[in-house]
């Protein structure tokens, strides 16, 4: 299952007459979340450092939240930080119930430049905020609300977590996102304390004790969250409580797929699985509904027809408005049940898994800080997506495991495939010609109906004056059932975005096709690396266009 995944980041000098106060709060904090979110289990990210940090996981374990601790350092150089025998002691029994991620070192560093206080360990420190920002779903801070300017300190984890910029460790930004995007998914609950020392009051405007919600866009005061998060986490639960549903349906077809993605039983894969069986599901709904209500309206219309022509069939304009009900039952039922959201949000969920699955596997790494790997997946889309992102982020808390000499290979092999024969460049070639057949149909339909109508019409000119009066009437409703199936069959084309899903796959068979002419053409393995991540970047942009074309097309009885 998907957790709500809370991660903290703290000062490690609170007063010490605000920390009864500030336990209070937590606790509150995540009793909140509890109630509100009942099926998402709760995960606790925290480096466990003196003050909040262990302040939190203490209640977190209380609430029965799961702890996982990034640890910067080796332990027994984490534990030189800690003077206090007694937060020692709370750190050793907290790290006993967690389940630690131990975080490489950078690039260039080795255990004894980080032996000593001084840059390379602060920026090691660093990198543990930047980990826990980056998979966290909610950043609850303990903090002053003053910036220290101090590397990795909780202002700086706080403003990276918000904006995307750390200075001195991450330099590229976020800021233009937010911009662009008009909102994000990162949020913020902030406890506002006070430290021990001289200069310990709190920031202006802010008052010690008081909580606040805070996003990118704005600040809240409310005790509540934001609407739009609280809708992104519900769907979140709502994945849960599908995967559990239909849990049998989906491991018994895992077992029967022999390409199952996943030869090891990483979160990533399951999930994956989990996903990509609910698209397909809800994808049969969905069809279901469109097939079933797009016949009706072309019976509405026929029925429609044949009552305006026979005037002996009176009876007809009761079967129109019994056709109309019923489609507008089937209607109301796919959009009550959201079939066409979960059809469309678990595809594009299903499709960013596999890429981090298989990047996973290969040992493809996208960043050297370890943030979120594809933090710009359906960024541009409205911020209730997010949750997408969210179960991306709880599904690669764990580093992958170390591949194996043959995994490369075999990711090439499974995911890019030969021509004709395999992986997904065979897929797209096979559903580009499947696509086109079936447009190449919905225009033959067209032109016989035009051409029908054309040739009806001018033997009706031609022999007008010699027909009797029911073979013109009959004829003149051939023309009109012609154009009724017709448009039908246009309109449910349309509805399916036929034209624009062979764009879509011929573009993915010429990027696949691309790949893998790039992979023939060289045997070092970083180089194929380089490859597989590029071609999954522009996967993962091309299927976010998707969902975004897709989201605006579902069935609506009211046009038909």
């Amino acid at each position: 299952m998907t957790p709500l995944v809370v991660g903290v980041t703290s000062h490690r000098n609170l007063r010490a007459d605000e920390s009864d106060a500030i336990s209070e709060r937590v606790r509150a904090f995540f009793a909140q979340l509890r109630q509100e979110f009942p099926t998402l289990p709760l995960v606790l990210l925290s480096a466990l450092a003196e003050g909040g940090d262990q302040l939190a996981a203490n209640e977190a374990l209380a609430a029965g939240a799961r702890l996982v601790v990034p640890l910067p350092l080796p332990k027994e150089l984490y534990l030189d930080d800690f003077v206090n025998p007694a937060v020692r002691t709370s750190f050793e029994s907290l790290y006993e119930q967690a389940d630690i991620v131990r975080l490489p070192l950078a690039r260039g560093q080795s255990r004894l430049s980080i032996e000593n206080h001084g840059l390379e360990r602060d920026r090691q420190y660093a990198k543990s905020g930047v980990f826990i920002a980056s998979h966290c779903h909610i950043l609850l801070a303990i903090w002053d609300g003053k910036d220290s300017g101090r590397l990795g300190g909780t202002a700086q984890i706080v403003k990276y977590h918000l904006t995307g910029a750390m200075p001195g460790l991450v330099e590229r930004h976020r800021v233009a996102r937010h911009v662009l995007a008009g909102g994000d998914e990162r949020l913020l609950y902030h406890i506002v304390c006070s430290r021990e020392g001289a200069d310990g009051s709190v920031a202006p405007g802010l008052t010690p004790l008081e909580t606040m919600w805070r996003t990118a866009d704005a600040t809240s005061t409310t005790r509540e969250p934001p609407a739009e998060f609280r809708l992104m986490f519900a769907h979140m639960a709502e994945f849960n409580a599908d995967g559990e549903k239909y849990s049998e349906d989906i491991e018994a077809a895992a077992s029967e797929d022999q390409d199952a993605i996943a030869e090891a039983p990483e979160t990533v894969d399951r999930l994956f699985q989990s996903a990509d069986w609910l698209a397909i599901h809800f994808q049969k709904r969905v069809l279901m509904a469109m097939r079933t209500t797009y016949t009706i309206a072309a019976l509405m219309g026929i029925a429609f027809t044949l009552y305006a022509h026979l005037s002996e069939q009176d009876s007809l304009i009761y079967l129109f408005l019994l056709l109309f009900a019923s489609g507008g039952i089937v209607a109301f039922l796919a959009r009550r049940r959201d079939w066409h959201r979960k059809y469309l949000d678990y595809r594009a969920l299903a499709e960013g898994l596999r890429i981090q699955s298989y990047w996973r596997r290969a040992g493809i790494s996208t960043s050297a800080d370890h943030e979120f790997a594809h933090d710009n997946f359906l960024q541009r889309q409205n911020i209730e997506l997010g949750w997408i992102r969210n179960v991306m982020r709880a599904a690669s808390l764990h580093p992958p495991l170390r591949p194996a000499p043959d995994a490369l290979a075999k990711v090439i092999a499974g995911w890019v495939g030969e021509s004709g024969k395999s992986g997904q460049l065979h897929y797209f070639e096979r559903k580009t010609v499947e696509r086109t057949g079936l447009h190449h149909i919905t225009e033959m339909i067209g032109l016989i109906s035009l051409w029908g109508g054309i040739s009806i019409s001018v033997f009706l000119a031609a022999f007008a004056l010699r027909l009797p009066e029911n073979l013109k009437t009959t004829l003149v409703m051939i023309m009109a059932v012609l154009s009724i199936v017709a448009a039908v069959r246009e309109a449910y084309a349309y509805r399916k975005a036929d034209k624009e899903l062979i764009r879509q796959y011929r573009f993915m068979q010429r990027i696949f096709t691309s790949a893998r002419a790039a992979l023939d053409r060289t045997d070092d393995p970083a180089e194929q690396r380089d490859i597989l991540r590029a071609l999954g970047d522009a996967a993962l942009t091309e299927h976010a266009e998707w969902t975004l074309m897709h989201r605006e097309r579902q069935v609506e009885h009211s046009k038909l």
